[in-house]
């Protein structure tokens, strides 16, 4: 590759870096949204103002790509990374939303695991994005969110053929779906970011 003029400026970095803080205290926020002694119209309210948080941070990247000459890397991928972890908010806000609007009461187990692999989907994005930077030590991330969506996929299926075993009441089973795949589409998310990551590492390379 070309010798390529980089921007002194490390704002990117450092929203791209608040953008994943964003997504570890939504994740916090969907865990204590499952327990059983949670006040979940209060961890609503507070998962909303998280998410509106993070709609600043990417709206901020937005602008920052648009009135910068000279990015990091390509403007594209730029756009595309700040939209992928806007997408993982938006999932984890709307299952809380789901949790909340439909009163469920009861949660398989199966829905805590999801959530504890999203968790660490978040931890990992956020120790990944300061390393943007120097665009090192990133294979491990990918690869671990690889093997987390897997798992995910996993109890994805698992989650489904328990709530079609015929336990569950049908308007149940309706509710616990609807958050069963909002969860699922916040870890397929998870996984795109780090696609994306993948692809920002290959091209600077």
């Amino acid at each position: 590759m070309g010798l390529r003029l980089r921007p002194v400026d490390t704002s990117f970095y450092d929203l791209f870096t608040q953008a994943a803080q964003h997504l570890v205290l939504g994740a916090e926020l969907l865990a204590e949204m499952l327990s059983d002694t949670s006040d979940k119209a209060d961890v609503a309210e507070r998962m909303r103002a998280a998410e509106h948080a993070a709609d600043e941070t990417t709206h901020e990247i937005v602008r920052k790509v648009n009135s910068t000459f000279v990015t990091p890397f390509d403007r594209e991928d730029i756009y595309s990374l700040g939209s992928g972890l806007d997408d993982v908010m938006d999932m984890m806000d709307e299952a809380v939303d789901l949790i909340l609007l439909y009163e469920v009461d009861f949660l398989p187990a199966e829905l805590s695991e999801q959530v504890s692999v999203l968790q660490r989907c978040a931890e990992l994005t956020a120790d990944a994005m300061p390393r943007l930077r120097s665009m090192k030590e990133l294979e491990d991330y990918w690869i671990e969110i690889n093997r987390l969506e897997n798992t995910g996929d996993k109890l994805h299926r698992r989650m489904l053929a328990n709530l079609f075993s015929g336990e569950y009441k049908t308007i149940d089973v309706l509710k616990l779906k609807d958050v069963e795949e909002s969860l699922e589409g916040a870890i397929d998310a998870f996984e795109k970011v780090a696609n994306i990551v993948e692809q920002i590492a290959v091209k600077e390379s």
